[in-house]
């Protein structure tokens, strides 16, 4: 079988045949301020910060070239060592939580029964608060002296020492605290998924014998598997950013990526090229998460077509 010739572009290539035709430069022109601004609004920012990084000096005054001397003194400081690996286990641990939890309400919310409607609002209710407002609150429940999930887990045997003042605890802490402010917002996406998916499929399933797992397995992973990348890829950038719930619930003590940079690049202190060179990083970081996330999306949707 063969295949047909693709036809050859007229000379001058590809402006001259876009810029050639005058509806098309037109709309060129009319598209070209709107172009420029968003150059100017979202990548000069990042395109400084990265020339900076490769610099040294100080938030006022730009050094020599150095190279990537910052990021290897970025990937040498050991703040910057333990703020990454506290991101990691925070992002991994908050969105599995979440995800689970998400997907357990959001089944049970898209069920009908008396009342639903009230359901769905109280389960929105802590997504509703500020996330200081939220670290700051159960802080106090975490409290050692005053705070009640401190003195039952005493009580209980589960810790023998102050909450606030443990890393592997606060950090524990901290993912209960994420779990329970986003994980409505996950139920909200993967509710909005679940009804897109036509009722005649489940029904046609129970009519061939199909059990509650099987229908959960065959039907409705299946068609949520696009929701809950989504939600999955909103999630994952959030918690991979955190900075201010460690901020305001760790009282300064647990390091995470954004707080080394928010603590590096202050004017009183003098690690701004590594600062320069942990936001960077974070940028780039978040953008192969963001566009390993898309791939997958464009495959589901490729293979769907």
């Amino acid at each position: 079988m063969t295949t047909a010739a693709k036809p050859r572009r007229r000379g001058g290539g590809w402006l001259k045949e876009e810029f050639g035709n005058p509806e098309r430069r037109t709309a060129y022109l009319m598209v070209l301020p709107v172009f420029v601004i968003v150059l100017a609004v979202a990548f000069y920012p990042v395109a400084d910060a990265i020339w900076l990084s490769l610099h040294g000096g100080t938030p006022t005054v730009t050094g020599s070239f150095v190279g990537v001397q910052n990021y290897v003194n970025m990937f040498q400081n050991s703040d910057f060592q333990s703020g990454f690996v506290n991101t990691i286990i925070f992002t991994v641990a908050s969105v599995t939580i979440e995800l689970v939890v998400g997907m357990a309400i959001a089944l049970a919310i898209n069920r009908s029964f008396r009342g639903r409607g009230l359901v769905r609002a109280a389960v929105l209710i802590p997504w509703a608060f500020p996330t200081v407002i939220s670290a700051t609150m159960w802080r106090l429940m975490f409290q050692d002296q005053v705070g009640v999930i401190s003195y039952v887990a005493h009580a209980l045997g589960l810790v023998s020492h102050p909450i606030l003042s443990d890393q592997t605890l606060l950090m524990i802490a901290c993912v209960i605290v994420d779990a329970w402010k986003t994980t409505p917002f996950m139920a909200l996406l993967l509710l909005a998924g679940l009804q897109t998916i036509p009722g005649e499929v489940y029904e046609a399933a129970r009519v061939d014998g199909a059990n509650a797992i099987q229908r959960f397995i065959r039907i409705t992973l299946p068609l949520l598997k696009p929701t809950m990348l989504v939600a999955l890829l909103f999630r994952i950038l959030d918690a991979y950013r955190v900075f201010d719930l460690f901020w305001v619930l760790g009282g300064q003590q647990l390091e995470s990526l954004s707080t080394f940079v928010y603590q590096s690049v202050r004017v009183s202190q003098l690690q701004f090229p590594e600062g320069n060179a942990a936001a960077v990083f974070i940028f780039v970081s978040a953008l192969l998460i963001a566009l390993f996330f898309i791939r997958v999306l464009g495959m589901q949707t490729s293979t769907e077509e």
